[in-house]
């Protein structure tokens, strides 16, 4: 018990002063490890999802034309139907992106 008591509460043993060369070489050989490690964790996108992703971009550059050309079609007395027929075409956009479902949008909520 006498000697538990008389070590110091935070005594640390003295480590050795690391050459430079050898910490150098220390994390080069983790960054190698670390490089082969992500090497073999990416993986090639599959086809399917790059076409899709194609896919949506096109249909996205698509709608941003067709909002443009209905912009420029309605002036401002029938700011109205341009309002209401911008958010279906929110709704749509939404759903190519898969935010929402169809049976959310085409419900009316239950608890207002």
């Amino acid at each position: 018990m006498n000697s538990f008591l008389s070590k110091q509460p935070y005594g640390y043993s003295k480590v050795e002063i690391e050459d430079p060369e050898e910490m150098q070489h220390r994390k080069a050989q983790f960054l190698i490890y670390k490089a082969l490690k992500k090497s073999d964790t990416v993986r090639k996108q599959p086809w399917l999802k790059v076409r899709v992703c194609k896919l949506k971009i096109k249909i996205g550059r698509r709608l941003k034309r067709f909002r443009k050309s209905i912009l420029l079609t309605f002036n401002v007395s029938k700011g109205g139907v341009y309002k209401e027929f911008m958010s279906q075409l929110k709704s749509w956009k939404g759903l190519l992106k898969g935010r929402e479902t169809m049976v959310s949008t085409t419900l009316p909520p239950m608890f207002t």
